[in-house]
């Protein structure tokens, strides 16, 4: 299950209705996570670095937007606070 990270400009998130989304914060920390249903999420601010079940390391910070698959087992590590718009289907 591959985590997919991007870079969109305004226009992109502006026709996806990022700027709507939901909020969510989290203080520098470390926890495993599960997702039952694919989440997008565009991060204001932050730094993480999550390691999947298969030991691969996904990079990503402010200005990324980044999905995540349903079914997907994983540990985030929060570098630096995250402050993000968030969106699940």
């Amino acid at each position: 299950m591959m985590i997919d990270v991007k870079q969109p400009n305004d226009e992109e998130l502006k026709k996806r209705g990022v700027f709507s989304w939901p909020i969510w914060n989290k203080e520098v920390s470390r926890f495993d996570w599960s997702y039952n249903d694919t989440e997008e999420c565009y991060l204001l601010e932050g730094q993480v670095t999550v390691e999947t079940s298969d030991g691969r390391h996904v990079e990503f910070g402010a200005g990324d937007f980044v999905t995540f698959p349903k079914g997907l087992s994983c540990t985030w590590d929060i570098k630096k606070p995250v402050k993000k718009h968030y969106n699940f289907k």
